[in-house]
């Protein structure tokens, strides 16, 4: 995009103002961006037809830094939201977006976001319909917000919930853990090392599909570990369920470069952010084919099963460590790594 056309180079509080400013910020970025035919009625809101259950939630990004190894806050938001409407066992469809953007904000920046707005919504099969950009004085925000609300049909085999699970039942996770919360911190001010560490953030539906296309109310459970990481989700679903939850050490998939880097910092990898990774709970039958579709998939390609649902112990998960020993995995208590997502 030629930003000299623009007439402009930085975001200021005109642009939030409703008025000309605001409009020709709509016009020649927002509104240019996302073409369709929902956006393009520039109405308060889009109307869509539901004809069967539909799946909604909620987001909002305030991760620092806006841009990172891997990814932006812009392709973060969409994949965050997708992956959540995924998680419930429906298809992404439609998102809305909103923008609250602090005065003085490189227009180059921000046309740089809603590109990957665009791109990642292209990969994830959806469309921005709605949405809202707001500008707040220079000191009132950091740099750029956003929020994402999705919408998706509900997989017509999908029967995800808690109250599924037996025991016996295996876990599985998706990929490579706490590679997302490590390439965040290694970009931060004070804790830079050396590192390729990328971020995991990608969309995951298309895999999720797949697995319910293939096993249906087999599936369990699903769930992404973000914020907290996979021992927290683990420890929510182990309370919730009222049961126990075995885990192995040596199955966790882990980086060795990451790590590393967790060693470096002190942090247990266990609790480190994911956007690119989801736990599934399945039946104990299909479980060895749901690995091996995973594993068939370029988002599941390192997918293993880590351990199971048990009656012992309930409440808690336990995890064998690697020298032997077993020992509890506790949820996270206050806030590791901050502005993660």
């Amino acid at each position: 995009m030629d930003t000299k056309a623009l007439g402009f180079d930085t975001i200021n509080l005109g642009h939030g103002s409703g008025g000309i400013m605001t409009r020709d910020l709509l016009d020649k970025i927002i509104f240019k961006t996302f073409d369709n035919p929902y956006i393009n009625q520039k109405h308060d809101g889009s109307i869509v037809k539901f004809d069967r259950e539909f799946a909604i939630s909620t987001d909002s990004f305030v991760i620092s830094p806006i841009f990172f190894k891997g990814g932006n806050i812009g392709e973060l938001a969409v994949n965050g939201t997708v992956n959540d409407v995924a998680m419930c066992g429906a298809v992404p469809k439609y998102l809305s977006l909103a923008f609250i953007v602090e005065e003085g904000l490189a227009i180059n920046d921000f046309i740089k976001i809603v590109s990957s707005v665009k791109q990642a919504a292209d990969k994830s099969g959806v469309q921005i319909i709605t949405g809202d950009t707001k500008v707040v004085e220079r000191g009132k925000g950091d740099k750029i917000f956003i929020n994402t609300t999705g919408f998706g049909e509900v997989h017509p085999k999908a029967r995800i919930s808690a109250d599924h699970i037996q025991v016996g039942d295996k876990i599985i996770v998706s990929g490579f853990i706490a590679q997302h919360g490590m390439a965040i911190m290694s970009q931060r001010e004070g804790l830079e090392f050396e590192s390729t560490i990328v971020s995991d953030t990608t969309n995951v539906n298309f895999l999720v599909s797949d697995l319910l296309d293939n096993f249906g109310h087999k599936i369990h459970l699903l769930r992404d570990p973000t914020r907290g990481g996979l021992a927290s989700v683990l420890s929510e679903i182990a309370t919730d369920i009222e049961k126990g939850i075995a885990i192995a050490e040596t199955k966790i998939p882990l980086e060795k470069q990451v790590a590393a880097a967790c060693e470096i910092l002190g942090l247990d990898p266990m609790y480190v952010a994911n956007e690119g990774v989801f736990i599934a709970i399945v039946a104990e039958e299909v479980a060895d084919a749901v690995v091996e579709t995973m594993r068939n998939h370029e988002k599941g390609a390192n997918a293993v099963c880590i351990g199971e649902v048990t009656k012992e112990h309930p409440h808690k998960v336990v995890m064998q460590s690697l020298i032997g020993g077993k020992r509890i995995v506790s949820p996270l208590i206050g806030e590791q790594l901050p502005r993660i997502c």
